[in-house]
């Protein structure tokens, strides 16, 4: 398996900070709008038409589904529960299940070229790893393993002592992959997951089905501030991100869009509007 350091380390990365902005290229910012965004720049870094790219994004109260949570037996009343609520539904065109976001979750999309080289587990381990380097002074406890009673489980849920405060996904396009991972930083966690944990009980109903879905366990779900008992905000983790990478390259970039990435955002934009369209009728 190859070492992490040999998978992220590039001679350049381009950083793109999406954590306060409203609009992208005359679309709402939103996470659908994210998704196609990393597409977009799967795209182009797969083609060398942009270096490596670490991109950090957020949106306001917002809940991801995997496309296994658009096939629940009632997903309407879950929908329309997650409404009520306050939290803009979208169903997102990578791996996993469900997951809360709000102003407390940074997400973080490593997008790397020449994929075709690393395996899938190599690509998870290689973002497990950078997040415990970036995290080595706040704690030594972090693991990745599945956690039992999460939202999104997975074998590379990041947790602290059992509790976990982070899960990652990984979209490849073409020869280049997006790997995703969210970082729950501050906020009240177990609000998070007793709204997914809602979620699912309306949108099963105890109806039996062909997908496990997880039975969400609030307590197994934390914050990074909560874990290390330090007050760690989503602009730190932002500062922490950037050193890092800074420190496994050698130039850092800042570009705009260009007209190919603006083309390529548009499509996978609409692709994503289309794939969301019972979604959104349910909100």
């Amino acid at each position: 398996m190859k070492n992490w350091q040999e998978i992220i380390t590039h001679t350049t990365f381009r950083t793109i900070d999406h954590t306060d902005i409203h609009t992208f290229e005359d679309r709402p910012y939103t996470a659908l709008t994210s998704f196609a965004i990393d597409d977009a720049l799967a795209l182009s870094v797969s083609n060398a038409y942009s270096p490596p790219v670490i991109r950090m994004w957020k949106h306001p109260k917002t809940v991801v589904l995997g496309i296994p949570d658009s096939r629940l037996p009632y997903i309407e009343d879950g929908v329309r529960f997650l409404s009520a609520k306050g939290y803009n539904v979208i169903v997102r065109n990578s791996g996993g299940l469900a997951v809360a976001l709000d102003e407390g979750v940074l997400n973080v999309s490593l997008i790397l070229p020449d994929i075709r080289h690393v395996s899938i587990n190599e690509g998870y381990e290689a973002m497990y790893h950078f997040i415990k380097h970036m995290l080595k002074d706040l704690s030594s406890q972090i693991q990745a393993y599945e956690i039992v009673g999460s939202y999104c489980p997975g074998d590379y849920d990041l947790s602290i002592g059992g509790v976990k405060f982070a899960g990652i996904s990984q979209r490849r396009v073409r020869d280049a992959a997006a790997i995703q991972i969210y970082l729950d930083i501050e906020g009240n966690s177990t609000e998070r997951a007793n709204d997914i944990k809602t979620f699912y009980e309306r949108s099963i109903q105890g109806e039996d089905t062909r997908f496990t879905y997880p039975t969400v366990n609030p307590v197994v779900m934390g914050s990074i501030s909560s874990l290390t008992n330090k007050q760690v905000t989503v602009p730190d983790m932002q500062s922490r991100v950037i050193q890092t990478i800074e420190n496994l390259s050698t130039t850092i970039i800042q570009e705009p869009f260009s007209a190919y990435e603006r083309e390529q955002f548009y499509k996978r934009y609409d692709q994503m509007i289309k794939r969301n369209e019972l979604i959104r009728s349910f909100q």
